[in-house]
């Protein structure tokens, strides 16, 4: 089996536990307004890699990922879940640890050949890197063209089986940088028994290349970069609604 595949990045540090061989897979239903790999939306232009090429790529500097593994990124890499099930169970057999980076856009526990075809492939990952983009529904929507309801569902289905996860949240000035929803995501948050992290991403603009080169008209033009202070500022927000979420459920 061959998977459609963006880029390979052999030095990834922010995707994962150590130093990571980090897959970037092509396709994505998303639309993020920050999206900084407009290039990955599509299946075109994908390079067909074999799961053998990618764990013998693994296995040549494997000293050097020794402490870390292999984490598929994207577009969306649950688009590909047969291609991961056969890499990940190949990674395995050499024990080497393995993680996704989702949104989880497309979970649909209502259909149960995907619901096989995920469970196995969670059986093999030891990590989920979650991104939760927008809290409210509408606003979602409004930033990624797609409703967050199979998100956080997902985010649910995660914590009932035990699977840890990272969440992930971009900070983005004039739609996520807002006290009340940075509260309400952290409420959410603080529902969930399986988070092991979580980072609050300084919105960047360093995306804009990309949209200029593909021809593409660059949505959040005008909005500037959030600094790293401001973000640490908006995990404190997040964090209090995690806080408080704990301190209900303790109350119940």
């Amino acid at each position: 089996m061959k998977g459609r595949i963006h880029s390979i990045e052999s030095f990834g540090t922010v995707d994962g536990p150590g130093v990571r061989l980090v897959v970037f897979v092509k396709g994505c239903p998303m639309r993020c307004l920050y999206c900084h790999n407009p290039d990955t939306w599509t299946m075109d232009g994908a390079e067909e890699m074999e799961a053998e090429e990618i764990i013998r790529q693994f296995n040549s500097a494997r000293g050097f990922y020794r402490n870390g593994g292999i984490t598929v990124s994207g577009g969306e890499p649950l688009l590909q879940m047969e291609f991961l099930t056969e890499l990940f169970s190949l990674a395995k057999a050499e024990k080497i640890h393995t993680c996704i980076d989702t949104c989880g856009i497309t979970f649909r526990p209502e259909d149960p050949v995907f619901m096989e075809k995920l469970n196995a492939l969670l059986a093999l990952t030891d990590l989920i890197l979650l991104d939760i983009k927008h809290i409210d529904p509408e606003e979602h929507k409004k930033l990624c063209g797609q409703p967050n309801a199979p998100i956080l569902a997902f985010a649910r289905y995660l914590s009932d089986m035990g699977k840890p996860v990272w969440i992930r949240h971009v900070a983005v000035p004039g739609i996520t940088m807002n006290r009340r929803w940075l509260y309400e995501t952290g409420r959410f948050i603080g529902t969930l028994k399986n988070v092991k992290a979580l980072d609050v991403l300084p919105y960047h603009d360093m995306g804009k290349i990309k949209y200029e080169k593909l021809g593409l008209e660059y949505p959040l033009k005008d909005t500037p970069p959030l600094s790293k202070e401001d973000a640490v500022r908006a995990r404190s927000v997040i964090l209090e609604g995690i806080r408080a979420s704990k301190i209900e459920q303790r109350k119940q």
